[in-house]
Formats: structure tokens, sequence, C-alpha cells
């Protein structure tokens, strides 16, 4: 069977796609951290170059990529410190008030249970001795388990904290050689090829920074309207636990279910179980809502053209394949597809194969 030479082109391509996906496939773990720190710089790139123009080229290059990267660095673990108060708080108002929140559980949900033939009975003297041996435990113990994991998992131990280091330090090195890098890869791309590659570049470029700005810009109106509506039920870890929801919704979903986790918590250890009800659904739904068919369609899903069908298949591919990396990753890389399937079904449309 013969070949003509767009078809030859073609199957080279398909060919070459294949073949890096086999690899990405079967490196995915060691390619982990060199995935992740090349999203990064990708991200972070236009701050250090913003730096540099800003000092006029009196700050180094590798000053900025200090910078930038330290001042990354810096606002990572402060999000995650954002933690740090909810769970010292909430693990010992938890050990005192969960066998009455069991017990009140219980009292409400019996009836309902009963009509269905379910029949549930919890002595609360027994909960609250369940209770407080094993949240003792956990809390005194938990430093010997953890160590006790830790030599038990060393292999999985030693990954982690492997990709902790190696990401700052593959981050650090693409920051400071990413023209460099940039300019190698476009030297790999044949001259006759360059204009489409340029231009689907050039295009994928301007999708991926209109996502970026504008996942950026839902983050923080997220933040802010989960602290101050959880602040106006008048909820102790408002502002914790609002900055983190807003923060974390940049992993679809996710973040938001473990935002609401928190919160709903939160509100049972702090509030009768009614209030702690009418907290959550109004503050949780009216921000889902807002979120949903407000900020995120008009700053992100209109921008690079994503429909929510595509969103929910893109988290459930990416993450299939690639694990929570691929989650993180899912919408950006989507963005980038989606261009090349506009191309690919221009082409298409406008072959003589589609007009006849």
């Amino acid at each position: 069977m013969q070949f003509n030479p767009p078809q030859r082109h073609a199957l080279a391509w398909g060919a070459i796609a294949l073949v890096v996906g086999l690899v990405l496939w079967v490196l995915g773990p060691v390619l982990m951290p060199f995935v992740v720190a090349a999203v990064l710089a990708y991200a972070l790139n236009p701050v250090v170059r913003g730096l540099e123009r800003v000092g006029k080229r009196l700050i180094p290059s590798i000053v900025a990529v200090l910078l930038v990267e330290i001042g990354f660095l810096v606002l990572v673990v402060a999000v995650f410190t954002l933690l740090i108060p909810i769970v010292v708080t909430e693990l010992p108002l938890m050990r005192d008030k969960l066998p009455a929140l069991l017990q009140r559980g219980q009292t409400f949900l019996a009836p309902w249970l009963a009509s269905m033939g379910v029949q549930v009975s919890l002595e609360p003297d027994s909960i609250k001795a369940f209770v407080l041996q094993n949240v003792d435990l956990s809390m005194g113990d938990g430093v010997a388990k953890a160590l006790a994991s830790l030599r038990i998992g060393g292999s999985v131990a030693l990954a982690i904290i492997g990709n902790l280091v190696l990401i700052p330090v593959v981050l650090f090195y693409l920051l400071i050689d990413w023209r460099h890098v940039v300019r190698h890869m476009h030297s790999l791309v044949p001259m006759k090829m360059r204009p489409a590659f340029d231009s689907f570049m050039n295009e994928s470029d301007q999708v991926l920074g209109q996502y970026l700005r504008g996942q950026i810009s839902v983050m923080l109106a997220m933040a802010v309207f989960y602290s101050v509506g959880l602040w106006w039920f008048g909820l102790d870890l408002a502002l914790p636990i609002g900055v983190f929801t807003g923060l974390a919704v940049f992993v679809p979903y996710v973040g938001f279910g473990l935002g609401l986790i928190l919160a709903s918590i939160a509100a049972l250890l702090q509030f009768p179980f009614d209030q702690a009800c009418l907290m959550v659904v109004v503050v949780f739904g009216l921000g889902q809502a807002l979120e949903g068919f407000v900020l995120t369609p008009r700053l992100v899903g209109e921008r690079i053209g994503l429909h929510p069908l595509h969103v929910i298949f893109a988290l459930l591919a990416f993450g299939q394949l690639f694990g929570f990396v691929g989650v993180l990753i899912a919408l950006p890389a989507s963005a980038v597809l989606l261009v090349a399937i506009r191309r690919l079904r221009h082409r298409y449309q406008s072959s003589e194969l589609f007009r006849a």
C-alpha cells in the first residue's frame, strides 16, 4: 500500500506520539517531579522575566529566579500552614464533643431508621470511652506511629521526600535555562513546519495564559467569599478554612470537598446541629453556584473553551493515567489538546475528502 507524503508525515507523527505516550506511561513515577517542575517553570517564568525587566537588568537572572522560587515555596508552605490551627483547635474539641454528636445523631436518625426496619442503639458511656481511648491514642502516639509507618514503607517515604527535594532543584535549573530550553526545542522543528509550529505554540501559550490568570482570579475571589461567609455565621476558624478552601479550588472538586469537610466538622463542633447545617448549606451552596455558574465559566471556561462535561472527563482521564499530578495538569493539558483538535478539525473540514 502506497502513502502520499502528507499521509507518511501523519503516520510518522502518530508513531512519535505513540512512542512518547508509551514512555511517559512507563516512566510516569520517575518523570513526575520533572513534569511538575516543568509546569511550575512555565507558570513562573513570566514572573522571573517581569522581575528582570523591573530591575532594568540590575538584578541578575539567578537572583530573580531565587526570589521567585523562594516566594512561591513560602506561599505553598503558608497555604498548608493554614491547616495547623484547624488541626490544633479541632482535635481536642472533637475528643470532647464527638460522643455527644454521635448520641445526637442517633436520636435524630433512629426514628427514620426504625421506620425502615433498622434498629440502632448506642450506649453513651461506651461511645465516650471508645472515643476518648482512640483519640488519646492517636494524639499521644501519633509521632511513634508515623515513624513506624516510615520504617515499614521506607521506599514510599523516600520517594515522597525525594520528590519534595527534587522538584525545587529541577524548577531552579529550568527557570535559569528556560530560554535556552525553548530555543533548543524550536531548533528541532524542521524549517518547513516552523510557521505551523509557531502558530500552534503561540495559540496554546495564549490559552494557557488566559487559564492561569482566570484560575488565579477565581481562587482569590472564592477565598474572600468563603472567609466572609463563614465569618458572617460566626465560625471561629472562618479565616483559615475560608482561605484554604478558596485556594484549594485550583484542584477542581477535590479542593471544594476538602473545604466542605473541614467546615462541616468545625461547624458541628461549635454550633447546634441545625445551625451548622444551615451555615454549610448556605455558604458552600452559594459558593459552588458562584464558582460553577459565574466565575469559572466567565474567567476560565469561556476563555479556554472547555465544556463542563469536557472538564469532568479530563479530570477523570488524567487522574486515571497520571494520578494526583494528572488532576493538577488536566485542565491546562486539555486546553492545549483543544487547540490541536481545533486545528485538526479545521484541516479535515478544509480537505477534499470532507468537501466530497
